[in-house]
């Protein structure tokens, strides 16, 4: 199986688990003297076989991206993390450009004007950036996936 497999199979363990969530609050409750409309218990037992692959998987997509190289002496955990990272600067850069940009702020009852503290263009264009540099290590992360056997 390839690593891009496994997270396959990952993402669809967790929205299996979801849906069980979901069938377990519609059976928790039932008017009296009526039956639930699936067993609760067996919900359970299916929820613990579903969290035991998932289990699994987990750590063999983290074993196989710890041990896989990336480029530049990065293993692939080592790019998810700098992956991550980039998503949360520009997180950080996004909210300054609203919180400047806010125009509701300008202006108070006592009249008092509130100018922005920051180049809105230029943290736009760092944004911009961050985003284009997020994009090729997400595709070259994606491409290595399926070129991975899990291990």
């Amino acid at each position: 199986m390839k690593l891009a497999e496994a997270l396959i199979l990952r993402a669809d363990l967790l929205k299996r688990v979801q849906q069980l969530r979901e069938r377990l609050v519609r059976s928790a409750q039932t008017p009296e003297g009526e039956r639930p409309p699936e067993d609760p218990p067996e919900l359970l037992a299916e929820g613990s076989q579903l969290l035991t692959q998932y289990t699994d998987i987990v750590s063999r997509i983290n074993r196989t991206n710890s041990a896989t190289s990336f480029k530049d002496g990065l293993t692939v955990t080592d790019a998810l993390a700098v992956r991550d990272t980039l998503t949360l600067e520009r997180s950080l850069i996004d909210t300054l450009i609203t919180a400047a940009a806010n125009p509701a702020h300008r202006y108070q009852r006592a009249e008092i004007k509130y100018v922005s503290t920051v180049s809105i263009a230029d943290l736009q264009k760092r944004k911009d950036e961050l985003a284009r540099r997020y994009r090729e290590l997400d595709s070259a992360i994606q491409a290595l996936n399926w070129n991975v056997d899990l291990l």
